[in-house]
């Protein structure tokens, strides 16, 4: 019978809506399982067929889950702010909010398209009031909170407020941004405004003054991955280093549970060594250099204080304010240069960069160990936010520092036996040190730390800076703070007015303060962001409600805030909203959280493997520590798809004409390859008609052909647009079905590595299923599954097929399922194989993989329920044994042919039938026999000799 997988989709898609078949209720009777796919921004491009990848791999999961008897969670949503919608906007007028609504609409048609198993009444849109209102909360939240160090966890504000009032900062354990020092009457004695200061010193939400990424055509701060090579990604435009006020979140206080939460998840090696080295721990020191000829000193952090001996120079960050300080007159024109051209690369560019630059600012520290005068440079490879933004520079250990002394030809000192400083790599953690204090001079109290291992010469300069008060031990992090505070349009509002300058809450109950409208996406005119333009945006406390800008007078009618939040507070936490999305009253019920605890599965892009993620644990952190998530860890288990590259098609035009020339034949003319649209390109053969009526420029080409075709050149790259080669989901369910599609993306290659999109192999996919389809159907198109026992070798077919999908499910390994598929669907036919016994094992096992068709099969057998409650059929070992097993035989270890003996034959058996086999005379003539080995399962191997 025909496969009419049209028909066949359409159908059951419809089905699915009408029954809510996904839809997913809270049941203490069944064990929970939480699988959850990255939302997406929904773009005007819509879905290509790279971005289904990870979604298909969840899905395919998720149905798994509830055929193995869990209640699944599975819900999708949209990240729906952001800086493409505005753009459009600003480009067309069209308001964010209807190409936002239509671009949404777009993507849940493909998404239907393709079958997933969403339940879609959880639905959440990060531009939807009523959900940002919860971000909006937490936010509130944070900033009436500080971080207590000691019972490590957020605490409310009003506590540290009190603790000030009784004890000013004695035995205060609040993170702050400056170490304060106050006793109780001087906070007594501040005004309001002087104490909303120093508390925002330590709100976890806090405005702070911090170095960003600028970009003045677009008129706001964009994030590190919003750049590429100092120009923004969206536009091309200039990006450089900016200092502003912005409103921060103090991730950097919970660093160290960061670090101790990857190691209660179920995360890839790479991935937690990739947030490490992000979070940065490091033991230390702080150390005071005093500077030559001033009252002025200033402090470094450094984890080898024992190298201080070692110093030839010291760097600031350029964006230190010690810059400004110790320049001299003498250099001002050369470090303000330098500071500028520094602005126009972003901290990431930095990092990477190995050219070496610097400038020499005058001035000369001291060395607090030796009194000797070290020259202060500034240079770019040192970031104002991790540590103090001034290092001590040790050449003769460190290559950075290495690379800079040899540039400017400053000195090296070794200080470890058998440094070679030739090396690109000099941080010795082993060795003994030998040339302390540097130059025979007489260090402090006469300190020496010559003969020494080099851990215990750490130890004894950490203790040595601390009793002599010259610092102090410090555990510092590289995890900075979060910029949270965007100046664009499209985003979630701040609910904050502003007192006296100083950042007031709105009420709680007047939640959610929902986006103005504006006239234009443009920053002011006087440079204020895009809300700027907002003629009813002030808050008026009296009536705690949105008025009129004309209306603020500063006594009951304040300013509101006009930056927005960033991106990635929509997504931060998201996952619980999934789990209680139409609750007014609060983010998550406690018991609906109880229930669904976290996510279980988490599928998503290696891209964010810092961002999101780090942002994302550290939000569920904080809520944890106010009973709001009932586990620290969001993501329990973690799984990064690969990139779906693109197979780009080419043809080749003869320079100076208008004539193509076939693949086969390009080397005979001089030609110019030229992208073609792949979707006009079937087998690397081109629809010569097609090309014609693509282009304008094409509709009189001529070509030259090779066997009567023209073949295309090919090539892996990414998928672009501009490349032509990005393949629509859309015309791929159109032409082989929503199943197909499935099937093919998870046979491209394990999940978790990159592949290319090859549209040549998927009609292999397609006529996999069309076998399969037919095993159901005799020749006269008549269902012919039957209830009779099915052969031994049947039997033997699907148990083997049900272990292999079995094990493969719980590593994710779908396409060496789809293998095993084609294989067991192959034995079947040849095995004419129509037994219910079977067949309805296979479209169980087949259902997560192509959900339409075995939801039509499994009509067909006869059941009123959808495939979905079947149950995942087990294997029973008893049909995997075999009944024979084949054997190499050899001669003096020369394999020349084998033998089948009963599986269970004892090693006399075998020897005895390999010797009297009729193939071994040969062999045997002319020879005695020493001895015969078995390996069982393996080989048998005839030991000869004359």
């Amino acid at each position: 019978m025909e496969y009419k997988f049209t028909e066949i989709e359409s159908k059951w898609r419809q089905k699915w809506a009408d029954e809510r078949v996904y839809h997913v209720e809270e049941d203490s009777a069944k064990p929970k399982y939480y699988v959850l796919s990255m939302f997406p921004y929904p773009s005007g491009a819509g879905l290509h067929v790279g971005h289904p990848l990870g979604y298909i791999a969840g899905d395919i999961y998720a149905r798994y889950k509830r055929l193995k008897g869990y209640n699944v969670l599975h819900p999708m949503g949209y990240d729906a702010y952001g800086l493409p919608a505005e753009q459009y906007a600003i480009q067309t007028g069209q308001h964010p909010a209807i190409t936002t609504e239509q671009n949404i609409k777009r993507y849940r048609e493909q998404l239907d398209l393709i079958g997933f198993s969403f339940d879609w009444d959880r639905e959440v849109r990060t531009c939807d009031p009523q959900y940002y209102h919860w971000t909006q909360w937490a936010f509130r939240k944070m900033f009436n909170s500080f971080y207590c160090d000691v019972c490590q966890s957020a605490q409310p504000i009003e506590k540290l407020i009190r603790h000030f009032s009784e004890k000013g900062t004695e035995g205060c354990h609040a993170v702050g941004t400056e170490e304060l020092s106050f006793t109780a009457d001087e906070w007594s004695a501040m005004s309001d405004v002087e104490q909303q200061e120093v508390l925002m010193n330590y709100r976890i939400a806090y405005l702070g003054e911090t170095m960003v990424n600028w970009c003045p055509q677009l008129g706001t701060v964009l994030a590190n991955d919003e750049v590429v090579d100092g120009l923004s990604v969206r536009g091309g435009y200039p990006v450089v280093q900016k200092k502003m006020k912005q409103w921060c979140l103090r991730i950097s206080a919970y660093a160290q549970r960061l670090l101790d939460g990857l190691d209660t998840i179920e995360w890839s090696d790479s991935l937690k060594e990739t947030q490490r080295n992000w979070i940065g721990r490091s033991e230390g020191a702080e150390m005071q250099f005093k500077v030559k000829d001033s009252d002025m000193e200033f402090t470094i952090f450094t984890t080898r204080a024992d190298t201080v001996f070692g110093v030839t120079f010291m760097v600031l960050a350029p964006e230190s304010e010690l810059v400004e300080a110790l320049t001299t007159p003498e250099q001002k024109a050369a470090v303000e240069a330098y500071v500028e051209e520094t602005k126009r690369r972003t901290e990431l560019d930095r990092m990477a960069n190995k050219k070496v630059s610097g400038v020499f600012t005058g001035s000369y520290a001291v060395n607090p160990f030796t009194g000797d005068a070290i020259p202060v440079w500034v240079a770019d490879y040192v970031l104002a936010g991790y540590g103090t933004g001034a290092i001590m520079a040790v050449p003769a250990h460190d290559s950075r520092d290495y690379a800079f002394a040899r540039h400017f030809n400053l000195p090296i000192v070794p200080l470890v036996e058998g440094c070679d400083i030739s090396e690109e790599s000099f941080d010795a953690k082993e060795g003994i040190v030998t040339n302390s204090p540097a130059e025979g001079k007489t260090a402090l109290n006469g300190f020496s730390l010559n003969g020494l291992s080099v851990k215990e010469a750490i130890a004894a300069t950490k203790t040595f800076v601390e009793e002599n008060k010259l610092g102090r031990v410090k555990v510092n992090y590289r995890l900075r703070d979060a910029i949270f505070s965007r100046q664009r349009y499209w985003g979630e509002p701040f609910p904050v007015y502003y007192k006296d300058g100083m950042p007031q809450m709105i009420p709680e109950e007047c939640l959610p303060l929902e986006l103005p409208e504006v006239d234009k996406f443009l920053p002011t005119e006087s440079g204020e962001p895009p809300l700027g333009n907002a003629t009813k945006w002030a808050w008026d406390t009296a009536r705690n409600t949105v008025v009129e800008n004309s209306r603020i007078d500063n006594v009951s009618v304040f300013p509101l805030e006009l930056s927005i939040m960033p991106g990635f507070a929509g997504s931060s936490a998201y996952y619980l909203r999934y789990m209680d999305p139409h609750n007014d009253g609060c983010l998550v019920d406690k018991a609906v959280d109880e229930y669904w605890k976290c996510v279980d599965l988490y599928v998503g892009g290696s891209e964010h493997a810092t961002g999101h993620l780090i942002y994302s644990r550290f939000w569920n952190k904080f809520l944890h520590d106010y009973g709001c998530s009932c586990v620290e860890e969001p993501f329990q288990k973690l799984v990064n798809q690969g990139m779906i590259q693109g197979r780009s098609n080419f043809v080749y035009r003869i320079k100076g004409t208008n004539k193509f020339v076939s693949r086969g034949l390009k080397d005979e003319y001089d030609v110019t390859p030229i992208h073609v649209d792949i979707n006009i390109v079937q087998n690397d053969q081109l629809d010569i008609a097609a090309f014609k009526a693509w282009r304008p420029e094409y509709a009189d080409a001529e070509f030259v052909l090779e066997d009567g075709k023209y073949i295309c050149g090919w090539a892996i790259e990414k998928m672009s647009k501009s490349m032509f080669n990005v393949a629509n989901p859309d015309q791929i369910v159109e032409k082989y079905g929503a199943d197909t599609l499935r099937l093919y993306e998870m046979f491209l290659g394990p999940i978790t590595q990159s592949k290319p999109w090859d549209q040549n192999g998927i009609d292999g996919c397609f006529r996999f299923l069309r076998r399969a389809w037919n095993l159901f159907f005799d020749k006269d198109d008549n269902f012919c599954v039957t209830d009779e026992s099915a052969s031994k070798e049947s039997l033997k077919s699907i148990h083997k097929l049900i272990k292999k999908v079995s094990d493969d499910m719980e590593e994710m390994s779908y396409n060496t399922s789809v293998a095993a598929f084609m294989i067991a669907v192959n034995e079947l036919s040849q095995q004419k194989c129509s037994s219910r016994e079977v067949l309805e094992k296979l479209v169980v096992l087949l259902t997560p993989f192509a959900p339409f068709m075995a939801c039509e099969l499994w009509q067909l057998l006869g059941h009123e329920t959808v495939a979905f409650d079947a149950q995942w059929p087990t294997y029973d070992e008893a049909y995997l044994k075999e009944d024979t097993v084949t054997l190499s035989v050899s001669f003096n270890g020369k394999t020349r042919f084998t033998l089948d003996f009963p599986a269970d034959a004892s090693k006399e058996e075998i020897e005895k039938a390999a010797l009297e086999a009729e193939q071994s005379k040969k062999y045997l003539e002319g020879f005695q026999v020493v001895k015969v080995i078995v390996v069982p399962g393996r080989i048998v191997n005839i030991v000869l000799k004359k």
